[in-house]
């Protein structure tokens, strides 16, 4: 796990990063980690996944404003894109990155 400035840094250096927050005693957002994870790395090859353990990490967790997990926040071009939380459909999730993320890559 990166720290905060790290972790900025990254957002604001790479196309894309998606921030999966978890807990430890939390088991559907593991059982939804592996999932999402993948179907990132299928569809978003680009993307930068980091998992950030929400209570280890409170400091970066009350920053990005997260309060339940499991939550994915999804940054395009160093901005926060798409935000996603408890009930996440990582179909739509796709679908809803699937557009911007094809225009951001195209050009590279």
């Amino acid at each position: 796990m990166m720290d905060k400035e790290r972790l900025l840094k990254t957002i604001d250096e790479k196309k894309g990063v998606l921030l999966y927050f978890q807990g430890e005693h939390c088991n559907v957002c593991h059982a939804l980690r592996p999932k999402l994870l993948d179907a990132f790395a299928r569809h978003f090859p680009q993307i930068e996944s980091v998992v950030v353990d929400a209570a280890s990490n409170a400091d970066i967790a009350a920053h990005f404003g997260v309060f339940s997990i499991p939550t994915a926040i999804v940054f395009l071009d160093g901005k926060e894109f798409a935000r996603v939380g408890r009930n996440l459909s990582i179909p739509a999730l796709i679908d809803q990155i699937k557009r911007p993320y094809e225009i951001l890559t195209s050009s590279s």
